[in-house]
């Protein structure tokens, strides 16, 4: 069986090679029988090793999503419901240090408006055209332990098969979240896996808090430091906003999925203890589950600053954790008071062109409405 990180046209290169030393070894004596032999169990052997995949080939090209056409698909609004630009958040973002963009995981015009961002922030202000300040990436959507994983296929160390296999990369990566990823590595920008892994988020939902403190010392530093700081008044309000409507159905499925968790592991058995509003009963411990995110989330950011001094870090997550300033922005103010940061919100809506100053300014900075399909 040809490995699936084979390159096919290798594949059949060597077999063509492998029949002509078999026709030409029936002329032959035995000793170059067993010769060419040797040479084809080499050769054989060598196929089921994992060639170089298209993406290990860097291009200096931007690497597009899907297109998407401002107000069309989507448009953009400040905290005062004055349409504006991509570009603007960029304008507003480059005198900061952190931009926070909230996402619905399955918007997929969201997934090609954070691809069209992180190009405005490399040019505007990672290249030596812009500010040439050192732009990072940062994922929720990968978890701390894999960080070496992550860097590993950054710097060309595996194939992107091999990756994929020791990531645990999100439910359709390859149309949500490869475009970040590809980008960063073709342009040489690090890449933060933010997340807390989800066994402890999931220790945490069952057994509390206190019981990350049972973990080795080599499992808390996948961790923010314990312990972690928990919900704040302002959240708690409203997370229960969000459980209330989620239990009345009448939050959005892919709203339900930000908070709850995220998309990859749907089908978990672990995952049914966290979801409450199937149900109709909030486990207590939810929050403080939802509060570990976030807590890792902003320490990873903040760690990033430390390590690259001048750094602007643009962080992609799910919306829950960046709206109304609560969330990850109150873990980075705690870890490091004084970070500067810019929010950006993205939510899907038949309509828009219909700004409402209730449901929509209080979210972000900018609010990027987003065509539904």
């Amino acid at each position: 069986m040809v490995n699936e990180g084979c390159d096919a046209p290798h594949w059949h290169a060597f077999l063509a090679l492998n029949k002509s030393i078999l026709t030409m070894s029936k002329q032959k004596s035995a000793t170059f029988v067993v010769q060419t032999r040797s040479l084809i169990v080499l050769s054989l052997l060598m196929t089921t090793l994992p060639w170089p995949a298209a993406s290990q080939h860097r291009t200096g090209e931007p690497v597009v999503h899907s297109t998407i056409t401002d107000g069309i698909d989507y448009r953009v609004y400040d905290r005062d419901g004055k349409a504006t630009t991509l570009s603007a958040i960029v304008d507003r973002a480059i005198g900061d240090e952190v931009l926070l963009v909230g996402e619905e995981h399955d918007d997929m015009v969201g997934h090609s408006f954070q691809t069209l961002l992180l190009l405005e922030v490399l040019k505007r202000i990672g290249s030596d055209l812009g500010s040439g300040r050192p732009v990072i990436l940062s994922l929720e959507m990968f978890e701390r332990d894999v960080q070496y994983v992550v860097d590993e296929y950054l710097a060309g160390l595996i194939t992107e098969v091999h990756f994929l296999r020791s990531s645990r990369p999100w439910e359709d990566y390859a149309n949500r979240y490869r475009p970040l990823v590809e980008n960063a590595r073709e342009f040489g920008v690090p890449v933060i896996a933010a997340n807390a892994p989800r066994r402890y988020v999931n220790r945490v939902t069952n057994e509390g808090p206190a019981s990350l403190t049972m973990l080795s010392e080599q499992a808390r530093s996948y961790l923010p430091p314990l312990p972690y700081r928990g919900p704040s008044e302002r959240y708690r309000a409203q997370w229960d906003t969000v459980m209330t409507e989620a239990i009345r159905g009448t939050h959005s499925e892919s709203d339900t999925i930000t908070v709850m968790g995220d998309p990859s592991v749907s089908n978990e058995k672990e995952s049914q203890s966290e979801e409450g509003p199937a149900g109709h009963e909030i486990n207590p411990n939810m929050i403080q589950a939802q509060a570990l995110w976030d807590a890792s989330m902003g320490y990873s950011i903040t760690e990033a600053l430390v390590e690259h001094i001048g750094a602007f870090v643009l962080h992609m997550a799910g919306s829950f954790h960046v709206e109304k300033g609560t969330g990850i922005q109150e873990h980075i103010s705690s870890y490091r008071p004084g970070t500067r940061v810019t929010t950006v919100v993205m939510t899907k809506v038949d309509d828009i062109d219909l700004w409402s100053n209730s449901d929509h300014a209080p979210l972000a900075d900018y609010v990027v409405l987003t065509r539904k399909p």
